[in-house]
């Protein structure tokens, strides 16, 4: 038989988007040089991590995962282990490779526990990884010697001589071990996708009983993508332990998996890089939008809704469809309507605000009297005018948005049925 060769071109568009990337993560730093932006840098490099390493689990393979905080936590509990015996000197390795020491970890405990929640699907999957995130917090309270206690387990990144000056005690250096380690974790999760081991979990979420007929163990797919996700979660765990030196039960607790899984639907989790956009999202309110408001977990949960009664492909959809429109040349027909529902979405989040800056003011802040200022705007909690007026504002600003909202509808509907005719068009030709 005669050798065949086939040419394949580089696909430019992709290595131009990975380009991009490298290029992103080296360059951002210096844009934002204060050490609070090194922090906010550093914590998004580790949640895009497990926001994606979470999605393998919801967006490629349908399992809703209530418990993907243990393997984060357990890997950082492991990683920052293994950083006090290099300070003792009873583990050789360098520092830099402890976020390895938390994915293997990570992996270790998701094949183990993963045997057993793997074995159902659906609602009765989600049950049980929630049985066993409560179960590892409930240890993690039971055995001091391991977790630490209340007080968790703390460490020291900076050990030894500096090698070629990288010591990891300045902020910008561990920044750019995270980059690293993302880069190449986004790179490996992304490469996983498009191996057969993905499709077929692929197929697996989309019809199970379709994979069975044709021969392959639905468990089997699942259980084997639950350890290369625990293994990536690991890794974000060690980063973590790695950035913060001190690793506490809070890391395994119901409240870090469902900020996971909060957030990577909010940034849509049926694109890849939806859950990219939810990391950055979850960083920036848990670090920046908390410090404004104390009813910050309040507006995220209204955002929540929000997005789930209009977009519930999340952010990652809402590019996607409007970069479909604008290959078609029909965006510019659209912004006057997406200016008129920003206007009139803002009216309304200003008079709900204020009603809840003004509950808040009432619950917590009593003992300062009534008065308080919401952007610069004084109010009365206790004062009829100033509820009457957040009351009319938000009103009337739904109001106008639903009017807003039906001729936008109508504004897409139509576009919509202006590309089916232009792809029939060209087809045609």
């Amino acid at each position: 038989m005669r050798n065949t060769y086939e040419f394949k071109p580089l696909n430019v568009g992709r290595w131009l988007i990975w380009s991009l990337f490298a290029l992103l993560l080296a360059v951002v730093p210096h844009v934002f040089t204060s050490s609070l932006s090194s922090t906010i840098l550093s914590q998004m490099g580790i949640a895009i991590i497990a926001c994606l390493s979470y999605n393998m689990l919801l967006g490629q393979g349908g399992m809703l995962s209530f418990g993907h905080a243990v393997y984060t936590g357990l890997g950082a509990f492991l990683a920052i282990h293994a950083l006090n015996s290099i300070s003792d000197g009873s583990l050789p390795i360098p520092v830099a490779a402890v976020p390895l020491v938390g994915g293997i970890s990570g992996m270790g405990f998701a094949a183990l526990l993963g045997y057993v929640t793997t074995r159902k699907a659906g609602t009765t999957f989600a049950m049980i990884t929630m049985g066993m995130g409560e179960l590892v917090f409930a240890m993690s309270l039971m055995i001091p010697e391991f977790f630490g206690g209340e007080g968790g387990v703390s460490g020291n990144r900076v050990i030894g001589k500096p090698f070629m000056g990288i010591s990891y005690g300045p902020p910008i250096q561990v920044y750019y071990l995270i980059a690293i380690y993302t880069f190449f974790a986004v790179a490996a999760m992304y490469a996983f996708t498009r191996t057969p081991l993905g499709r077929m979990l692929n197929a697996v979420r989309d019809n199970p009983e379709r994979v069975e007929f044709v021969g392959y163990n639905t468990q089997r797919v699942r259980y084997t993508a639950f350890i290369i996700a625990g293994f990536f979660a690991g890794i974000s765990g060690g980063l973590g332990a790695l950035n913060f030196e001190i690793v506490t039960a809070e890391v395994v607790g119901a409240a870090r998996s469902g900020a996971y899984l909060l957030f990577t639907f909010l940034g849509g989790a049926t694109f890849f890089f939806g859950p990219i956009i939810g990391a950055i999202l979850m960083v920036l309110a848990f670090v920046l939008f908390s410090e404004f408001t104390k009813a910050w977990l309040l507006y995220l949960g209204l955002i929540f809704l929000f997005m789930v009664m209009y977009a519930p492909g999340g952010v990652a959809s809402l590019i996607m469809m409007n970069l479909r429109v604008a290959m078609y040349g029909f965006l510019r027909r659209l912004w006057v309507s997406y200016l008129a529902l920003a206007v009139t979405a803002i009216v309304t989040l200003l008079g709900a605000a204020a009603m809840i800056e003004m509950v808040y003011h009432l619950q917590l802040n009593s003992a300062l009297g009534s008065d308080l200022r919401f952007l610069a705007m004084p109010l009365d909690a206790k004062g009829l005018n100033s509820w009457f007026g957040a009351v009319f504002v938000m009103l009337t600003g739904l109001g106008l948005f639903e009017l807003c909202r039906r001729q936008f509808a109508r504004e897409w509907g139509q576009i919509q049925e202006d590309i089916e005719k232009e792809i029939k068009r060209r087809a045609a030709l």
